[in-house]
């Protein structure tokens, strides 16, 4: 383990929430709740996924579903927020909480044309 992996993974410890990387998995694979700290020092709860079956899929004339795109900044994470129907991004220092969302609403899946 890298000295940089140990100083993160003790931050996320000290915070109670899960690693960066480990918080890109829960969103790959389940709706999540964060609580975080706008750079305005608002504090916002957003509920938001990176699951394939509910995030639009990629276009080109959205450069935000492209993962490319999202994945440019290392301190930044990039998710679809499931109320907003938006992509929107938050700081991954900010994060005070994350818990997963136990009942999904069906207006949270994309409509498949």
């Amino acid at each position: 383990m890298t000295k940089e992996n140990k100083v993160s993974n003790t931050v996320a410890d000290l915070k109670g929430i899960p690693t960066q990387a480990d918080l890109k998995q829960l969103l790959e694979q389940n709706v999540v709740e964060v609580d975080f700290l706008k750079l305005n020092g608002d504090r916002r709860v957003m509920t938001c996924t990176l699951r394939e079956d509910i995030k639009p899929q990629a276009t080109k004339t959205d450069p935000m579903s492209q993962t490319k795109v999202r994945d440019v900044s290392d301190a930044v994470v990039s998710v679809w927020d499931v109320n907003a129907k938006g992509w929107r991004s938050f700081r991954y220092e900010r994060v005070n909480k994350v818990d997963i969302v136990d009942e999904y609403k069906s207006e949270w899946y994309e409509k498949k044309e």
